[in-house]
């Protein structure tokens, strides 16, 4: 059966497995959770991955998804084939179902067969399908248990073929869980072959014949042992299958492209209209037939997709990480549309589209879209500024590239008349010609252009060939390959390890410290001294306790472990110092300790939290919730947390905001937040809502960098603030006491951190602050100012007459140092016609340098001047040659020689350069030679 739309292929494939006892599980963030090993969520199973590694345990062992996946940096990167191909995508959709030790092969083939053959569901023409399984090798046998099951559901022996481990075989990482796989493989038909004309069998045409569907089959763990990688069989074999939804659509809409499918086709109308509205291009385009339509506009309609997700998601352009890679998709997006002859920001408008196709799916979107232009509103400025900087850049360097042949190349240009630069240069260029001497550009300079500037290749190709040189492009690929492979050793995804063994098979851990500080008669199920379970901890030593139950809140979601006590059985004898408490498996609280007494496993041990140390946790934890509310209703509903902790002593709190926040809205924060405490509204907990309640009905914030089950914890402070968290709180907003705001600054492009303390914390604050005004006042005196105010202006004052002493100091410096070389022509040596003139002058710096070089070509008329200058061990040349000699002697050529003699290197224009050197002590030397040195260029 042929599908209307890729909605209702998602709905019926969580409905399908719904129906087999799955549960349907949201789709995770496309920012990894706790995984720093992952650049970005790149496949289903990411969001199980603890529990496949047995570090996390789930209420449920059946699970149904369509991830959000992104495939764009890092181990992962096409993006350059994205829009050139069919299928390649940077945001994709991957449904999938996973099973955790439940059934195995048999019902995972059962089920997918079913699923894609049924009248009543996908009604694929089974004669159109292929199965592959692993034909097996030195460690792992052929996998004739799949091959049996493909046949058992009806598949032909002659549509299962066999293949090798690059193809079948699937390894979390170099270690952890592992297996063969089974893909099933559709023929689209001879159309959409490689060649059209050929009918080539499967395996033959790679084009004709896709992927869609892929199974894997957790049957081993990994382990690396002296004599090679070793393979033991999972006692709960696990199943982790993957489909992506465009391809998929494909197949059931019945087109040859995932483009041409209605997940792409309104995007796609979508960026022609307005690109033509920004002045592009005025032309036909068949929306629906993918291979007739420009690239640029597939290329815009998928990067309009991945940039909507990923700020949606938390991500925001920058310089680094992520951020890096989403600015790359973005710049990317703009290029194509200038390519098509957008003259103006039109990437922005793809937000709404996006939103329009998606927000039923994702309604996170429809809240968030204001905030996602915005972003993109400003990317595409910063973008357009950058273009003119770059092109600048370009346009120097290719002067550069002009300047430095025609120095290598001996090639003098003369005149007696002073020459505009751009004149020079393309004189200089006419003489190379001449001599058939082609200047080259280079490919890893402009491969930095590329990457800093966002500058085209082919913009600089262009420019290369319009000025008569040639393009490096073999040092341009080469320096692309060798910052793909800086990326992928960056991001090296599955190398997360397994808890140690100890943690794995033990049961969960009660938390009862919501309610109380104390719990008595916990059972120690487990000890562990450096990473290994032991039956004992002595007295003195240091270690782990898991516990049956406990009252210690353990790091999570920002907040620190609680620490305190755990007393013997008698209720009176500290037996141990808990310094705080994690949770190295989902569920299992291990209790860091210094041991008093002995403990030993079955132990019953009574949990004391530190109730201070806690409660002034709790109130800069609640604090951080008024601040989020605060910050989103002073600075836009933009604002987003990317990052926290509270401990006892502060908040830190990070988020995402454009600029530096003013005074004055920091201002209107701390009221907002001081006002809700002074109300001492109830803080309100929910505990086992449906995260769908949660986020659609009542409204919660999800906090960055958190993973959440399918039931979650809210807290609600009246109606000013509601957010999933699973951390400890005041009962009410006046326990806080009071909340300061200490700093604000910025973290990262796009993101901003304040800081604050609350209760005691904030009452030292103004203790601190009382104890600044009475020394301001001691200092300042009587005034009618404000102390800090009054303050200011002192200071404003001070740093004027600094500047006023700064210009004078300069001013001596200069004319000390033109006295001493006053005497300029009789100073100067001649040689060869050519006075040359060379002096030390350290006290001065290079702008001051600079100055006094065109002082002293004015007064010798003509000649070289040669200045060198020593500061703090590093060495700074400058040469200058009046406008009448350049044809016979130039600067760089003298500065390079010269700097060599100190260590360095420079270079510059004809009549003036720079260098700098490392030798110090070797800089009158090299000053002495000046003449030697330009007497052997004449």
């Amino acid at each position: 059966m042929n599908y209307r739309s890729g909605s209702q292929i998602r709905e019926d494939f969580l409905r399908f497995f719904e129906g087999k006892g799955h549960r349907r599980v949201h789709s995770a963030s496309l920012v990894p959770a706790n995984d720093p090993t992952l650049l970005f969520t790149n496949a289903g199973m990411n969001q199980f991955k603890d529990v496949f590694l047995g570090l996390e345990k789930r209420d449920y062992s059946r699970a149904a998804t369509s991830q959000k996946c992104v495939r764009a940096g890092g181990k992962h990167n096409d993006l350059e084939n994205v829009g050139f191909t069919r299928r390649h995508h940077t945001f994709f959709e991957m449904l999938g179902n996973f099973s955790f030790g439940d059934y195995f092969k048999k019902d995972a083939i059962a089920y997918a067969w079913e699923l894609l053959t049924s009248k009543e569901w996908f009604g694929i023409d089974p004669l159109r399908l292929y199965c592959t399984i692993f034909e097996g090798d030195d460690a792992v046998p052929r996998d004739s248990e799949a091959y049996q099951y493909w046949l058992d559901v009806g598949v032909p022996a002659e549509r299962i073929f066999e293949l090798g481990a690059k193809d079948n075989f699937w390894a979390m990482g170099e270690t952890g869980p592992c297996g063969p796989c089974s893909e099933i493989y559709y023929d689209l038909g001879k159309d959409a072959g490689e060649d059209p004309s050929v009918d080539k069998p499967f395996g033959e045409d790679e084009q004709r014949y896709v992927e869609i569907w892929n199974l894997v089959f957790m049957q081993f763990d990994r382990t690396v042992t002296p004599g090679g990688p070793l393979l033991t069989p999972l006692p709960k074999p696990s199943i982790d299958t993957g489909m992506g939804l465009e391809r998929i659509a494909c197949v059931l809409q019945g087109v040859l492209s995932n483009y041409e499918t209605d997940l792409f086709t309104p995007l796609i109308a979508a960026a022609k209209h307005y690109v033509m509205l920004m002045g592009g291009l005025d032309e036909t385009v068949d929306i629906a037939n993918g291979s007739s339509l420009p690239a640029s506009y597939r290329v815009i309609a998928d990067h309009a997709r991945a940039t909507t997700f990923l700020i949606a998601d938390g991500v925001l352009p920058a310089n680094e990480g992520r951020g890096y890679v989403l600015r790359k998709i973005i710049r990317r997006a703009i290029r194509h549309g200038r390519l098509r002859g957008a003259n103006k920001q039109f990437f922005f408008f793809m937000v709404k589209p996006v939103v329009e196709l998606m927000g039923t799916a994702y309604p996170e979107l429809v809240n968030l879209q204001e905030k996602i232009q915005n972003v993109v509103i400003h990317e595409e400025d910063r973008f357009i500024r950058t273009v003119e900087v770059g092109s600048r850049k370009l346009e120097d360097l290719i002067a550069q590239t002009i300047v430095d042949a025609a120095v290598s190349n001996d090639v003098v240009v003369t005149s007696e008349e002073e020459i505009p630069e751009i004149v020079q240069r393309s004189l200089q260029l006419g003489v190379l010609r001449t001599k058939n001497i082609v200047p080259v550009l280079s490919g890893r300079q402009c491969f930095q252009l590329y990457e800093t500037f966002g500058m085209p290749l082919d913009f600089m190709t262009d420019a290369a060939r319009d000025a008569g040189i040639a393009f490096d492009m073999e040092g341009f690929e080469r320096a692309k390959e060798e910052e793909q492979a800086r990326a992928r050793a960056s991001w090296k995804g599955g190398s997360q390890k397994s808890a140690a063994p100890v943690y794995r098979e033990l049961t969960k851990t009660e938390f009862e410290g919501y309610s109380a500080l104390k719990v008595e008669g916990a059972k120690i199920l487990a000890l562990v001294k450096d990473g290994v379970g032991v039956p004992e901890l002595k007295a003195g030593e240091q270690g782990e306790v898991v516990l049956d139950a406990t009252s210690f809140y353990a790091d999570s979601g920002g907040q620190v472990g609680d620490i305190g006590w755990l007393y013997s059985d008698d209720h009176n004898t500290v037996v141990a110092d808990v310094l705080g408490a994690t949770k190295p498996v989902q569920g299992v609280f291990a209790h860091k300790v210094k041991v008093r007494e002995a403990l030993a496993v079955g132990d019953t041990v009574d949990t004391v939290v530190d109730g201070e140390n806690r409660r002034a946790t709790e109130r800069n934890h609640t604090g951080t919730h008024l601040l989020h509310a605060a910050l989103r209703e002073v600075l836009g509903k933009h604002v987003k947390q990317a990052g926290s902790l509270v401990n006892q002593s502060r908040l830190r709190f990070d988020f995402s905001h454009f600029t530096g926040v003013a005074e004055e809205e920091l201002q209107q924060i701390e009221d907002l937040v001081n006002r809700e405490v002074l109300v001492n509204t109830k803080v309100e907990t929910m505990v086992d809502v449906p995260i769908d309640v949660a986020v659609n009905e009542l409204g919660a914030m999800a906090l960055f960098g958190e993973k959440y089950g399918e039931r979650v914890r809210v807290v609600k402070i009246g109606d000013f603030s509601t957010e999933l968290c699973g951390g400890t709180h005041t009962g009410a907003t006046g326990e806080i006491g009071l909340l300061k705001l200490v700093g604000e600054g910025s973290v990262s492009s796009g993101v901003r951190r304040v800081e604050a303390v609350s209760g005691t914390g904030a009452l030292n604050e103004f203790r601190r602050g009382f104890d600044v005004v009475r020394v301001v006042g001691q200092m300042v005196g009587a005034s009618d100012a404000a102390p800090a105010d009054a303050l200011r202006q002192r200071i404003a004052a001070q740093e004027e007459e600094m500047k006023k002493l700064r210009r004078e100091l300069e001013q001596v410096r200069m004319k000390s140092a033109s006295a001493a070389v006053s005497d300029a022509a009789s100073a100067a040596i001649e040689v060869k016609g050519v006075k040359v003139l060379a002096q030390r002058v350290d006290a001065l710096d290079k702008s001051q340098m600079r100055n006094l070089v065109d002082e002293l070509r004015g007064k010798l008329g003509s000649g070289v001047v040669v200045l060198g200058a020593a500061n703090e061990g590093k060495v700074s040349l400058i040469v200058g040659v009046t406008k009448d000699l350049t044809g016979k002697v130039q600067a760089g050529k003298i500065v390079g020689q010269i700097a060599a003699l100190v260590g360095g290197k420079g270079g510059g224009r004809p009549d003036l350069a720079e260098a700098g050197g490392s030798d110090a002590g070797a800089l009158d030397g090299a000053l002495g030679k000046a003449s030697e040195v330009v007497g052997g260029l004449l």
